[in-house]
């Protein structure tokens, strides 16, 4: 068999790669029985979660238009964001930063204090580092508060391992004048301020994307395998060797490495996992509130959204990550017990019923973006270029990014093949 583009994943960024090419000649290997990739859907007991909480940020008003024009009138919401945290019992209003003055006396203090000498301080970090960032930003308060034990949460490793940019422009960075113009003139203005949510879960803008693509040029169910760089040939799980022009993945790059006979260091991608809980209760619980940051090392997880506050439904329904190192394995019901009591603790349940639950491991979650990984990626990646093989999205990209960004870089890329075919 033989296609000019063989697309692996059948996620955003392949499925969107497939919309904007000018050719229906196409495959798209998918090793899952079913479309979405981390933006799959569940529905249960009433209960509409995802795989994550996935919420998105429209920068391009002819790509959200596109997806909406192949959506059910009304199926979108359009939510402006409150953000909190929790930190010694108090809620803070996100990003932390920004909002120090809303700390216990001591802590604020503290915390301003070390902003204003944060350039005396020699903190001894790797400037480089995105620990180091932090420290050197931010000064020590504000740091070991919040940015560093959160973010060690999330990425469950040490942050002096990742690049000082690991977050791009995702990071909400603020100097000395906003924070302290941002405590008598509020402002927490960041790039997701406002959000899109489909009211029957993130599977709505999948669903959107797949509506253009024939049901036969997708393998469900096929995994690739093998793939040979000179040949141009890729093996499936089912046996079947294809020829292909060109090949889009999405896999993680790692992965596809392991596919090919390429030399490089595994240890330089590394990543972590999330285990996501999804929580259906019999009534409310806070309302107005979309999401909960936990820095604190006493809760076991580091974030709790409800999808009851942006959908507007009667019964508290919450999203909860629990982050891991790529080797761990956790168990999802010896450690539910925790989190419940977690929840409680935190003030989110009380005498609660809980009547549906969900679990996911997402592996990979977040990838580790270091000096060593970024240079490994940009000396592969041009190799596999030069072969015929294009690695783009989050995970094919080896980056942070928001859902859009998949969109426009798959766009992008159909775009050039278009114009050398036209």
């Amino acid at each position: 068999m033989h296609t000019p583009y063989l697309i692996v994943g059948a996620g955003i960024t392949g499925l969107s790669f497939a919309n904007f090419v000018d050719s229906d000649d196409y495959l798209i290997l998918e090793r899952e029985p079913e479309i979405g990739g981390w933006c799959k859907t569940i529905e249960k007991e009433g209960f509409v979660w995802d795989f994550s909480g996935h919420f998105f940020h429209f920068n391009h008003a002819d790509i959200e238009e596109y997806l909406r024009e192949r959506m059910p009138d009304g199926e979108v919401e359009t939510v402006t964001k409150n953000a909190q945290i929790i930190y010694k019992d108090r809620w803070i209003d996100f990003p932390f930063q920004k909002n120090i003055h809303q700390l216990p006396r001591e802590d604020f203090v503290e915390s301003l204090y070390d902003l204003y000498f944060r350039e005396e301080a020699d903190e001894g970090f790797d400037s480089d580092s995105f620990k180091g960032m932090l420290y050197e930003k931010f000064g020590r308060g504000i740091a070991e508060k919040f940015l560093v034990p959160y973010n060690e949460k999330l990425y469950a490793c040490d942050l002096e391992e990742l690049d000082r940019d690991a977050m791009g422009r995702f990071f909400p960075y603020a100097d000395l004048e906003e924070i302290i113009r941002n405590m008598r003139r509020p402002d927490n203005e960041s790039y997701n301020s406002t959000f899109t949510y489909p009211r029957h879960g993130a599977i709505m803008y999948i669903n959107a994307l797949a509506s253009e693509v024939p049901d036969e040029n997708i393998a469900l169910d096929e995994a690739l395998v093998d793939l040979d760089l000179d040949a141009k040939v890729a093996r499936t799980s089912e046996g079947r060797s294809i020829e292909f022009d060109h090949l889009i993945s999405s896999a993680p790059f790692d992965r596809l490495l392991e596919m090919t006979d390429l030399d490089y260091d595994p240890e330089v991608f590394s990543y972590n996992k999330v285990l996501v809980f999804n929580l259906g209760f019999d009534r409310k619980g806070p309302e107005g509130v979309h999401w909960i940051y936990f820095p604190e090392r006493k809760y076991s997880f580091y974030r709790v959204g409800f999808y009851d506050n942006i959908l507007g439904t009667d019964r508290m329904s919450l999203y909860v990550e629990l982050g891991y190192p790529a080797d761990a394995d956790p168990d999802p019901e010896e450690v539910k017990p925790q989190v419940l009591e977690d929840l409680r603790e935190a003030g989110l349940v009380d005498d609660h019923e809980l009547v549906a639950d969900h679990t996911v491991t997402l592996d990979p979650a977040y990838v580790h973006i270091t000096q060593e990984s970024e240079a490994a990626y940009e000396e592969l990646d041009s190799t596999l270029q030069l072969r015929g093989v294009h690695s783009i999205g989050r995970y094919g990209g080896w980056t942070y990014c928001a859902i859009e960004d998949n969109i426009v870089e798959a766009r992008q890329l159909a775009r050039r093949f278009n114009a050398i075919s036209g």
